[in-house]
C-alpha cells in the first residue's frame, strides 16, 4: 500500500492519501475511535495480538463505487465488444496451465446460481484456489458476481454466455 495508490474494497474503491510509521505512544484516543475501537487501550491490546513488526498509520477515503458494478450491468454488447471479450476468454484459456475452462466455468456458474468454488473444482478438475482465482479474472470481465457463498452471471455473463453459444 502506497500514497496515491488505491484499494478495491466490497464497498468501493479507496484512495490511500497517505502511509506513515507510527510508534505506538503515538496513538491517540481518536486514532483509535477511528479505526473502530472504543479506546486506545483495546486498539493496543488487539495490536499486541498479532505480529512484531511496523505500524502504519493509513489515511484514505471512498473515492467511489467499484467500477466493475456498472460493468456487470452493461448489457447492450456490440459485435467489437463481443469479439474483444472472445479473444480475451481465448487468452485467459491459452495461458491457463490447467487448459481451457472459461467457457466450462461459465456453463457450470450459468446453470445454478451459487455454485460454490468447490463444486466449480470439483467439475473442471482444478484446485480449488486455482479455480477462485480463475473466477475472479471472470468478475473482472464483468461476467460474475460473488455471493455470500458461491458464485452466479451477472446479467452482462448470462448475455455474453449465451451469445458465446450461438
Amino acid at each position: 500500500m502506497k500514497s496515491g495508490g488505491s484499494l478495491r474494497t466490497p464497498v468501493g474503491i479507496l484512495a490511500i492519501e497517505s502511509v506513515e510509521p507510527v510508534k505506538p505512544d503515538k496513538i491517540s484516543d481518536e486514532d483509535a475511535r477511528r479505526a473502530g475501537f472504543n479506546a486506545r487501550e483495546a486498539l493496543l491490546a488487539e495490536l499486541r495480538k498479532g505480529k512484531d513488526g511496523k505500524l502504519y498509520r493509513i489515511a484514505f477515503h471512498l473515492s467511489g463505487p467499484d467500477p466493475r458494478e456498472a460493468l456487470r450491468q452493461q448489457t447492450e454488447i456490440g459485435p467489437e465488444e463481443l469479439a474483444a471479450l472472445r479473444k480475451r476468454l481465448a487468452a485467459l484459456d491459452e495461458s491457463s496451465k490447467t487448459g481451457a475452462w472459461t467457457t466450462a466455468a461459465l456453463q457450470l456458474i450459468g446453470e445454478c446460481e451459487g455454485q460454490t468454488a468447490g463444486n466449480i473444482s470439483e467439475s473442471l478438475g482444478i484446485m480449488k484456489p486455482t479455480v477462485k482465482r480463475k473466477i475472479r479474472q471472470l468478475k473482472e470481465l464483468g461476467l460474475t458476481e460473488s455471493l455470500q457463498s458461491g458464485y452466479r452471471l451477472s446479467e452482462r455473463g448470462h448475455v455474453v454466455h449465451k451469445r458465446l453459444s450461438e
